[in-house]
């Protein structure tokens, strides 16, 4: 199969920034997996002069970088401008060179991609990922796109809702999940070195919709356990950082200072050394449209503590792969973590069944199959 990827912008291999690196990380090692097998192209802007115009990512992965618009990072808004001269580039390319099958991420890829496929003939499905669907200009252009799809892949059950919502139609809808990496994270391994008191663990950025601000209040009615905070600038940056100053000034508050680390930016080559290391990893942000950190976990075998929101509804089997307890409740977040520390035999059985529906549900081999069906449905409509 010859497979088109567009993404307005570069996708990159690193996750560890926010949603949005997420979702890139995720695109690039979705097309690597597809590659073993299929042809796969990934068509994006140019937007820096080190780009090259063809790069080989992997067996069967290619990376174009499109030239249109200034040959820099833009933010979404200002890449809007550009989509035309990035779907005639498209156009271009297509025509030597004719996909089986498009897929097109984020708005703005899938505006693109439309443009580019006019006349060709060619399927086409869309993933819109974590957008902000409360602008009423982009809600309008998803619609539109959603509506113009052979297919929208939602992440979870939460965005497939929000997709229904916006009026795309149900049966266009298919929710294939973010994966991971489950050679990386796994319950063997190395831990990274601790001492004998019981270790939460923190993964994310520093700002209070991530959840760091709960885990903080919710060490307070923990005795003590310490919290490692991984997330924010690199660990020389962290002085300067005005996200990890108001982090340790409610510590400080809340009392727990002394208990509170901040690592910084951890590599993400290194969470599974340290997840292997927690006793129980939280993960509680407000929204969580990939839920990637709370499946790590489960992964590496360590219970999660998550918030009900997003990807972790899916993922997450309340009391049985992690505990799930509403955004925002550092209370309940402590009454459960404390009652989770307190059973060793329980932890255990959490820690096996979510390493299991981890290394079942999640792999990127899985997603990758389940995404080719897709396609394959797509094209099988459109002949």
């Amino acid at each position: 199969m010859n497979i088109a990827f567009v993404s307005s912008d570069a996708p990159s291999a690193d996750q560890s920034k926010d949603d949005v690196a997420t979702q890139r990380a995720h695109l690039m090692a979705v097309a690597r997996e597809l590659g073993r097998e299929h042809k796969v192209t990934i068509y994006t802007r140019r937007n820096s002069d080190a780009d090259r115009p063809r790069v080989r990512v992997s067996q069967g992965v290619t990376l174009e970088h499109l030239p249109a618009g200034p040959a820099e990072e833009l933010p979404e808004d200002r890449v809007l401008p550009y989509l035309s001269d990035l779907g005639d580039q498209l156009m271009r390319r297509w025509g030597q060179d004719r996909p089986d099958i498009i897929h097109a991420h984020s708005w703005t890829g899938g505006l693109a991609a439309i443009a580019g496929a006019n006349g060709l003939d060619v399927p086409f499905t869309q993933t819109f990922s974590s957008e902000n669907t409360r602008d009423a200009r982009k809600v309008r252009v998803q619609r539109a796109i959603g509506r113009r799809a052979s297919a929208v892949i939602a992440g979870c059950g939460d965005e497939e809702s929000t997709l229904i919502r916006l009026g795309v139609p149900r049966r266009n809808i298919s929710v294939i999940p973010c994966g991971i990496d489950v050679e990386r994270f796994r319950r063997q391994g190395p831990a990274a070195a601790r001492g004998t008191r019981p270790r939460l663990l923190h993964v994310g950025p520093l700002t209070q919709d991530k959840g760091v601000y709960t885990a903080i209040r919710a060490l307070g009615g923990i005795p003590d356990a310490e919290l490692l905070i991984a997330g924010g600038p690199a660990a020389g940056e962290l002085e300067h950082d005005a996200d990890a100053h108001r982090v340790m000034l409610l510590a400080k508050e809340v009392g727990v200072e002394d208990r509170v680390t901040l690592l910084g930016q951890v590599p993400h080559a290194s969470v599974a050394k340290l997840m292997r290391s927690a006793d129980v990893v939280m993960s509680l942000p407000r929204e969580a449209p990939a839920g990637v950190v709370a499946l790590e976990a489960m992964a590496c075998g360590v219970p999660v503590v998550a918030s009900a929101v997003g990807a972790h509804l899916d993922s997450v089997v309340d009391g049985v792969t992690g505990l799930l307890v509403p955004a925002d409740r550092p209370a309940q977040t402590s009454r459960l973590t404390r009652e989770l520390l307190a059973d060793p035999t329980r932890r255990t059985a959490i820690g096996f069944a979510g390493a299991d529906r981890a290394r079942s549900r999640y792999s990127w081999e899985r997603i990758s199959q389940e995404l080719l069906h897709v396609y394959e449905n797509a094209m099988a409509a459109q002949h």
